[in-house]
């Protein structure tokens, strides 16, 4: 299945095959809008979803499938996502921020490095296999994120459910990273913001919700400290954006969750009727693929 997310018939116009169904939608309904609808579409006992940029090896699928039907309490498998025409790591999996940012595990490092399987938080949206009754149980993506941070989000999530997720080294991807909204633009840093504050609040025990703030002025801090460096500040204003470009987007992005924090709370209690861990082993979780505010503005 092909969502054609952009209004126009763009899909259909370039030809498919007869064995490939497009849903053409007459609006952008966001990446998780988007997988939703072609999950509710099919009956398949598990949901692979991929970016529009992003290019699959031969055995990429039957990788991930070998490796969710190696253990029954793995519900989600991420792939081995190499950054297209660079041969460096993307993603192997993921990894968390004590103030919600998630960044890849093993960004720009070599394949070599991570030639070994294992347990990783959560896969990265852009090619990750998901079983279908953690789909269907936690709801999917979230929509409300539009675009962005709604793979942390349903990761997430899923471990307070107990489902764990596996890293496929062998499900190898090539990806022309953030090709499609820009690596540095406006839009991007926006809803990435926007985003990680609603993870944060959805998803956080209050001792790490009340953590995360200074997490969060730790980041800040490093951000305008790599300024004069390739980050991803740095790169938004060599891209032509200002400073106060910058500080309008995070104005922007914390009045918007300020006024969506009673349905943010609402969706954290919906996931906490239904925690099979603790607060505290999730916390265990969160220190064990844990990403430093330093390390995220560096990136």
């Amino acid at each position: 299945m092909v969502v054609d997310n952009s209004g126009t018939g763009l899909v259909r116009r370039h030809g498919v095959p007869k064995q490939v169904r497009v849903i053409e939608n007459t609006a952008n309904r966001g990446y998780g809008g988007g997988v939703n609808q072609a999950a509710a579409e099919s009956g398949a006992p598990y949901i692979a979803a991929l970016n529009d940029d992003a290019v699959v090896s031969k055995h990429w699928l039957d990788s991930l499938v070998r490796g969710m039907e190696s253990d029954s309490r793995v519900g989600m498998c991420a792939s081995q996502v190499i950054l297209a025409g660079e041969g460096v790591i993307d993603s192997a999996g993921m990894l968390l921020c004590p103030d919600g940012s998630s960044r890849q595990r093993g960004h720009r490092r070599k394949p070599e490095e991570f030639a070994e399987g294992g347990e990783v938080f959560f896969p990265s949206g852009s090619a990750a296999l998901y079983r279908r009754e953690l789909f269907t149980e936690n709801g999917g993506f979230d929509e409300d994120f539009f675009l962005y941070c709604e793979d942390t989000d349903l990761g997430l999530r899923a471990r307070w459910a107990g489902w764990k997720c596996l890293y496929v080294p062998a499900a190898r991807v090539f990806h022309h990273y953030s090709r499609t909204a820009g690596r540095v633009s406006s839009m991007k840093a926006y809803y990435v913001e926007r985003n990680r504050l609603y993870v944060m609040r959805k998803n956080f025990p209050a001792g790490m919700r009340r953590r995360a703030w200074l997490a969060a002025l730790a980041r800040y801090f490093w951000h305008a400290r790599y300024l004069g460096r390739p980050s991803s500040a740095g790169d938004f204003l060599r891209e032509g954006n200002s400073f106060f470009a910058a500080v309008k987007l995070l104005v922007r992005a914390w009045a918007e969750y300020w006024g969506q924090r009673p349905m943010l709370d609402r969706k954290r209690a919906q996931t906490m009727q239904s925690a099979r861990i603790s607060a505290a082993e999730f916390e265990q979780l969160c220190q064990r693929f844990v990403i430093s505010p330093r390390q995220v503005a560096a990136l």
